[in-house]
């Protein structure tokens, strides 16, 4: 069995993380952890999530471009981040970030955690992303936009062709008793890529009917785990033969990381009419020790050298569309066309994503 990298798993609940763990960090890299920014100007600290790539490598590689003494701090999920940069708001804990998703990055802005910065040396895309955020002008963005990427379904195409089963297509598919037992889900309440999931059928069947929805899959025998790397690895036939669920929520790059050993074929597949979009942001943090470091190291995370590995170490799509992806990427691992996501904006998700998973959390007993 093979197993993918690219775990997930976050929390939401702002109020259910104590202050204690929010100081509770991990740091690598070539700087000195211990002492203060303030006594050495050269000193730089990034905070990440756990899906980045090597810290120690990033570190080094990040301090011989910049000039900087970077440090990595790792804390925890996407969710676990965005939380601590709120409660930390004024005294933050670093001094740029990396790994707020679009489901997070109107807290930051509202909470006002973020400086903005130039938008001059933005890749297009980034732009045109970073633009569509509160607080964005023509001069300044309050997020960086350093790659993208699109939750779906995904299937195990062999069990199907082995079992006589046609495929599934659609969100409606999932519910259709041909499919009964066969799927398996993420706990939006503790995991973002079943939070995008969720967005997605909200996006769908509207804030009314995805509850519904979502009831009509747990009827059909779809199981809900907590976690991406159980349902991924664990749970689904695709990567796993001891596994029992040939449909699962992954990513649209997934299938690029089951292709044959030359890259002709795959035999999982994301269904591109179930995805929702996913950015993932950088920043400068408002009380900054370095702001000029900081700076610097979101810049590094938009160079040529940054981007050109995000494909291969992070299974999401560069911001920059200069940068040249693996090969099978174009077969195997598409982003949904333009209109085809079924999405949400930020804004959007800020104001009713608790709602919405306390009464998703009611209805199907997460």
């Amino acid at each position: 069995m093979r197993t993918h990298s690219r775990s997930k798993t976050r929390v939401f609940a702002l109020a259910a993380l104590p202050l204690a763990g929010v100081l509770a960090l991990t740091g690598c890299g070539a700087a000195d952890a211990g002492e203060p920014a303030a006594n050495n100007p050269k000193r730089v600290s990034i905070v990440v999530h756990d899906s980045f790539v090597d810290g120690d490598a990033f570190a080094a590689a990040a301090s011989k471009a910049t000039g900087f003494d970077v440090e990595v701090l790792t804390a925890g999920d996407g969710g676990e981040l965005a939380n601590k940069l709120v409660l930390t708001k004024g005294a933050p804990i670093a001094d740029a970030f990396f790994g707020i998703d679009n489901t997070f990055a109107s807290r930051l802005i509202d909470n006002d955690v973020v400086e903005p910065v130039a938008v001059d040396a933005l890749p297009e895309r980034a732009v045109k992303i970073a633009a569509e955020l509160d607080g964005a002008t023509a001069e300044q963005v309050p997020l960086v936009p350093i790659d993208i990427g699109a939750t779906c379904v995904n299937i195990d195409s062999d069990w199907f062709a082995e079992h006589g089963v046609a495929e599934p297509a659609t969100f409606d598919d999932l519910a259709d008793p041909q499919y009964k037992d066969l799927a398996v889900l993420l706990d939006p309440t503790g995991s973002s890529t079943g939070a995008s999931f969720m967005i997605a059928t909200i996006a769908k069947f509207g804030e009314d009917g995805f509850v519904d929805y979502w009831k009509s899959l747990e009827a059909n025998g779809a199981r809900i785990v907590q976690g991406w790397t159980e349902a991924y690895n664990t749970e689904f036939s695709g990567v796993n033969e001891a596994g029992s669920r040939p449909i699962v929520v992954s990513y649209s790059t997934s299938p690029a990381f089951t292709v044959n050993d030359d890259e002709t074929a795959s035999n999982t597949r994301a269904l591109l009419d179930t995805c929702s979009s996913q950015t993932e942001f950088a920043g400068v943090l408002k009380g900054s020790a370095n702001p000029e470091g900081a700076l610097a190291v979101v810049n590094y995370l938009l160079s040529e050298e940054f981007q050109s590995g995000i494909a291969d170490q992070m299974y999401m799509y560069p911001v920059d569309e200069s940068i040249e992806l693996p090969s099978s990427w174009a077969k195997f691992a598409p982003l949904p066309a333009d209109g085809q996501a079924h999405d949400l904006s930020s804004a959007e998700i800020q104001a009713g994503l608790d709602g919405w998973l306390r009464t998703l959390g009611d209805a199907v007993g997460l």
